[in-house]
């Protein structure tokens, strides 16, 4: 059983555990029924009649898909749930079929002995506005119509927008109008939005009351299963418009494509044409490549009946000339005369709301909190948040945009600059996870970090390596993260295991192809390795408990020299496990210990230590001659 002893995950003996996960699973985003697959435009719109049962993957494939990552030494599974797939009937209307096979899915985990928290995943919102996760109803009660976000210039959205979908530009959806409404309103309603309310009820509480109940009726169907460790609040929580102070400026960490500015997307909702800028995001910054007008055939966004939020809540409105007057420029800036603050004012309350509720259906689940990458958490006290885990975010963000190994250029994510050379790179690399322990102990009381996203696009180059088979590049760039998580001591969980991950479509959202596993590269169904993506560096040795506290890290993925080094307590009635994969080493390799006996279990890949005296004990692992 995993539990918390800050700043480390703890076992039962009191040992540190490592937990090293993967997320399940990059296609969990899109439905079974119709086949969700962004490429696919077919039945897009018919919002309210899919299903989800088989994501990650059919109940009859659970073994095998288990077997495999218990095998490359993955012990825990950040698994994604999305609110569209318990709710997507309608208000109130649970899909009891997906949560049946939730629970038989999660269960069968549980006979491979991987524990799961689970995820509430998100991205810019749903489906319906370029990303996954809310329902499509949530933007019809607010009077939304969603086959007008394209001409709108609501939402990029693979399924309206085909192939081939622009690298990366999904994530600028958030700063899009669809999107960035949303979050505005499910966070900050209540103040920025007061008289929009749906079926009477304020449209804040509507919406974060659907939420937490949908995911309470996930902890309720999975109560009975010891595997199931705790419940993240929400993936990637994006702020909307709030604290904006400049309705006519570009906003976001990612700035691509066709980009509207907030007044201009209102205006461009309520069917005014507008001439938009064109933008490029270089390794050197965001640069403007032109404009393009949008919504010439002036269609609004709005269905019959229904009013322009902004308009309703006195952000905008028209003139005496039937001209588009800004009304309230710091409308999302101030309120009564005070700064919001995003985190302060609304996600902490929205945590401690959703904390509750999940409770009271999982008592003793662990809370962890999410955020969007590099953004701090709230402040929370000791006294109320208890048995929390901070779940960060973080990604090689040259690589990830321009799907390229860059051996000698690289972005400092803290300081927002690029760095050149490969020492700087890796150090910039081990600061910016250095970063999400501090926050931790700051901000969360020196709670445990888990690293819930970490990944690198493995379609780099033109998907070369696909012709290849040669995955050099994803290699020496996916070791300069592993490099980074084992410097800091940090538990993590890979982006993504996609069981039904193609060459030709990815991870079957937007293009994305993160997956460490692909049947595309699966010559040999027999091998449990086959289908592995550079498994040189994914598959590595790691202490799974450590009797006492860890010091030092240190594995060669070329060489496969290992190095670990503890602080032996004595105390702890259990022995050292190290995990030690076949797959790195084909024979039983040597091992050395400066403090106690050392067993091999070769069969079971596992290594255990029992120290003979407290204090400094060191284990090294060598491939044999």
């Amino acid at each position: 059983m995993i539990r918390l002893s800050p700043p480390w995950f703890a076992d039962e003996y009191g040992r540190v555990m490592f937990l090293r996960g993967v997320n399940l699973g990059g296609s969990s985003k899109v439905p079974t029924i119709p086949d969700g697959a962004t490429y696919r435009p077919e039945g897009f719109f018919d919002h309210r009649n899919v299903s989800f049962v088989g994501r990650p993957f059919p109940l009859e494939e659970a073994g095998e898909h288990f077997r495999r990552l218990k095998a490359w030494g993955f012990n825990t599974l950040r698994f994604l749930v999305t609110w569209e797939a318990v709710e997507h009937a309608g208000p109130g209307i649970y899909d009891e079929e997906y949560l049946d096979y939730l629970h038989a899915v999660v269960e069968k985990a549980n006979q491979y002995g991987l524990s799961i928290f689970i995820d509430p995943h998100e991205d810019a919102w749903s489906r319906f506005s370029g990303g996954d996760g809310a329902p499509g109803w949530t933007f019809e009660l607010l009077g939304m119509d969603i086959t007008k976000f394209k001409v709108t210039g609501a939402a990029i959205v693979h399924q309206t927008y085909g192939d081939p979908f622009p690298r990366m530009i999904w994530p600028t959806n958030n700063n899009k109008f669809a999107a960035a409404t949303m979050f505005t309103l499910f966070f900050a309603g209540n103040e920025l939005a007061p008289r929009t309310l749906i079926n009477g009820f304020p449209v804040q509480e509507y919406l974060q009351d659907h939420f937490i109940a949908a995911m309470v009726k996930v902890a309720e169907r999975l109560h009975d299963l010891p595997n199931v460790i705790g419940y993240e609040t929400l993936n990637e929580p994006a702020k909307g418009y709030i604290g904006l102070n400049d309705l006519n400026s570009h906003f976001g960490e990612l700035q691509l494509g066709v980009s509207p500015t907030p007044w201009k997307s209102m205006r461009l909702a309520s069917g005014i044409p507008q001439k938009v800028d064109i933008l490029d995001r270089t390794y050197f910054g965001v640069k403007k490549r032109g404009e393009q007008w949008l919504n010439l055939e002036q269609v609004s966004l709005w269905l019959p009946g229904h009013t322009d939020i902004w308009i309703e809540n006195g952000v905008w409105d028209f003139d005496d000339k039937n001209q588009p007057l800004l009304k309230k420029p710091m409308a999302f800036y101030e309120v009564g005369g005070r700064v919001v603050d995003f985190m302060r004012d609304y996600y902490r309350p929205f945590v401690l709301k959703y904390a509750r509720a999940i409770r009271k259906a999982a008592p003793d689940s662990i809370l962890f909190i999410g955020t969007v990458p590099n953004e701090a958490p709230p402040h929370l006290d000791k006294d109320i948040f208890t048995n929390v885990v901070y779940e960060d975010h973080w990604y090689d963000g040259v690589t990830l945009l321009f799907k390229r190994y860059s051996p000698f250029i690289g972005y400092d994510s803290l300081t927002g600059r690029i760095v050149l050379g490969k020492r700087a790179i890796q150090a910039a690399f081990d600061r910016a996870l250095l970063r999400s322990k501090l926050v931790a102990q700051e901000n969360l009381n020196n709670a445990p970090v888990m690293l819930g996203e970490i990944g690198i696009p493995f379609d780099m180059s033109g998907k070369n390596a696909y012709r290849s088979g040669d995955f050099a590049e994803q290699i020496k760039t996916f070791e300069r993260s592993f490099h980074a998580l084992e410097t800091n001591l940090l538990s993590y969980a890979l982006w993504n295991y996609t069981s039904d991950n193609t060459n030709a479509h990815g991870d079957l959202w937007n293009d994305e192809d993160l997956s460490i596993f692909s049947r595309d590269q699966q010559a040999d169904p027999s091998d449990i390795n086959s289908g592995g993506r550079a498994l040189q560096v994914v598959v590595r040795p790691f202490p799974i408990a450590t009797a006492g506290i860890p010091g030092t890290i240190h594995f060669d993925a070329n060489s496969g020299a290992f190095d670990y080094r503890y602080e032996a307590d004595l105390n702890i009635q259990a022995p050292t496990l190290i995990y030690v994969p076949k797959l790195q080493y084909p024979t039983e390799p040597l091992v050395a210990c400066d403090n106690g006996q050392i067993e091999m279990d070769w069969e079971h890949q596992q290594l255990t230590q029992t120290p003979a005296r407290p204090g400094k004990c060191a284990i090294r692992i060598r491939k044999s001659l």
